[in-house]
């Protein structure tokens, strides 16, 4: 039995019920166009049946009036089980004759010429009334005073019900056989409509953590409605995959640089404890140490910073903001790298144009701004320039521009350089307390804000790292 929620059966439910409202439809509207030409072919019967009734009327002038009624050729009945019965009268006369079987206590409404239904004796009858039809039979030679005269004939409904009926059974057995073949062939059409999902899903079962790739079947390729399906798949696992593989390397990368330290913090208490020393050795040693666990206390800080605004960029973490500017943001960071850039003769110019405010984190913002500041004094010349623009244009986002005068980055390093633990520059070591991840972490924050960053060479040498930020009205 088919799920209520496979699309399947949905579908065929679909045409079922769609088919079925359509036979319906049609028995309703065959049965009721039958019905109206049936009785639209009584009325018409009626009324030559009364015509035929009027004929019978005589003109002769008596003792006892002026016209008379010859019942001896009388019309069959329609139905011989339930006979006809009718009316003449005149409006000079009055009641010139009627049926034997007229009804008791039948009276028939005055008005013009109708036709009407009833019922007697649970037998359905159709009445037809005509009237101003004028007397043709007629003496010869006598003077002729006309008299209009009005004819009342009925005639059961049986036949015609019977004849509604049979053609109603036969559109709804036709209506049947119509609807089980159309099921069938939406069944197969549905079926075969749905092989391409069926063999697509197949090979998306096969995809693994060793197997990326997804080999997508023909007719799915072909397939106009799939398309959109497949395109996502494909692109979603390229994702995955990327993510995956960066998810590995950071692994790898967290456990080397986690290893280097405790390496190098083992060897040396191992050398303190391997022969007796002084108590200069053992503070040496000790020094050492020490400055072996602020480099792994540092690293677990930037790792654990990462992982939060990762965390805050994916919607995991709750913060409640205030409004900040962003300029005095920019201008602080400045002032805490001022002594990096006096130490390598380094200028930088901060141009603003006036407050920038949005909701942020005064830190967030400023450890961004301290990545991208550090790695722009790094990169530049001894004596060179730094330049860092604020500015913002009416209903637009705010946009911070970072820009050194150094050799720039390599054009097969520029995708990578937001990566986790990515050193493009091998002179960026342990030595000068590069761990490859502040890009990455800027990366995550300003994302967790709404925004974008981006790295390109300058058009001049030297590499200019853009940060744009969603104002979302806070201006």
């Amino acid at each position: 039995m088919l799920s209520s929620k496979s699309i399947k059966g949905r579908l065929i439910a679909t045409v079922v019920i769609s088919q079925a409202l359509l036979a319906a439809g049609l028995l309703f509207a065959g049965v009721f166009y039958t019905h109206r030409r049936l009785v639209a072919t009584l009325d018409a019967a009626l009324q030559s049946r009364g015509m035929s009734v009027a004929a019978l009327v005589r003109y002769t002038e008596d003792a006892s009036g002026n016209v008379y009624f010859d019942n001896t050729l009388m019309p069959r009945s329609l139905d011989p089980a339930h006979p006809d019965f009718f009316e003449v009268w005149t409006e000079r006369s009055g009641l010139l004759t009627r049926s034997s079987n007229w009804p008791a206590g039948l009276e028939v409404p005055a008005g013009p010429d109708h036709h009407w239904d009833l019922t007697l004796g649970n037998v359905p009858y159709r009445v037809s009334r005509v009237s101003h039809v004028p007397v043709l039979d007629r003496e010869e030679g006598q003077s002729f005073r006309p008299q209009a005269l009005t004819i009342v004939y009925a005639a059961p409904l049986i036949r015609v019900q019977e004849q509604v009926w049979a053609t109603g059974v036969f559109i709804a057995l036709a209506s049947l056989v119509l609807l089980g073949a159309t099921f069938l062939l939406a069944l197969y059409g549905i079926r075969r409509g749905l092989m391409p999902l069926q063999r697509l899903a197949e090979q998306a079962a096969l995809v693994s953590a060793h197997n990326w790739e997804l080999r997508l079947p023909p007719d799915a390729e072909e397939t106009a409605e799939l398309r959109p399906l497949t395109q996502s798949m494909v692109t979603m696992l390229a994702r995955l995959e990327r993510s995956f593989v960066q998810q590995r390397e950071f692994m790898g990368n967290a456990a080397h640089e986690l290893k280097t330290p405790v390496a190098v913090l083992k060897s040396t208490l191992q050398s303190l404890l391997h022969r007796p020393r002084s108590s200069e050795e053992y503070r040496a040693g000790v020094q050492e140490s020490l400055e072996d666990l602020e480099r792994l206390e540092r690293l677990l800080q930037w790792m654990l910073r990462l992982a939060r605004a990762e965390q805050w960029a994916h919607g995991a973490l709750r913060r409640d903001l205030e409004l900040i500017d962003v300029t005095a943001t920019c201008e602080e960071a400045v002032e805490r790298i001022r002594s990096l850039a006096q130490s390598r003769r380094t200028t930088i110019h901060l141009a603003t144009n006036g407050k920038v405010l949005l909701r942020a984190d005064p830190e967030d913002l400023q450890l961004v701004w301290l990545n991208l500041l550090e790695n722009a004094v790094r990169y530049s010349p001894e004596g060179g320039v730094v330049e860092v623009a604020v500015t913002r244009k009416d209903g637009g986002p705010a946009r911070i521009i970072f820009e050194d005068h150094g050799v720039g980055i390599p054009p097969q390093d520029l995708p990578h350089v937001f990566e986790r633990f990515y050193r493009g520059d091998p002179s960026r070591t342990r030595a000068t307390g590069g761990f490859g991840l502040g890009l990455a972490i800027a990366k995550a924050l300003v994302e967790a804000y709404g925004g974008t960053i981006t790295a390109e060479n300058a058009p001049r040498q030297g590499t200019r790292m853009t940060v744009e930020l969603p104002l979302n009205g806070s201006n």
